[in-house]
């Protein structure tokens, strides 16, 4: 049985989509960096090393949101544009798991 089909991604612009990807790869180095879910002190060394870059392309995707006069984030839009690529997964590596 094949997996069930992803609803498409909601339409975005260049900018917004900039912001999800970059979005999505800072939560990935932070679930690395996760005391509580890592096994390797090298491993959450490298992925800190990498936080910064990561958060820079953050910065300069909204910044560019910004300059293009995208003065608001349509969060609807953008969670589901999350969800689709599979940022829930994602986030939970940023948490403390439970007992």
């Amino acid at each position: 049985m094949p997996p069930p089909e992803l609803p498409p991604l909601p339409a975005l612009t260049r900018a917004e989509c900039q912001v999800v990807d970059a979005y999505l790869e800072v939560l990935d180095v932070l679930g690395r960096v996760n005391p509580a879910r890592g096994e390797h002190t090298y491993g959450a060394l490298r992925a800190a090393q990498a936080l910064p870059v990561k958060a820079a392309a953050l910065r300069d995707a909204l910044a560019l949101m910004h300059e293009r006069g995208e003065s608001e984030m349509h969060s609807a839009t953008l969670a589901t544009a999350l969800r689709v690529l599979d940022g829930e997964r994602r986030s939970m590596r940023v948490t403390v798991p439970g007992d």
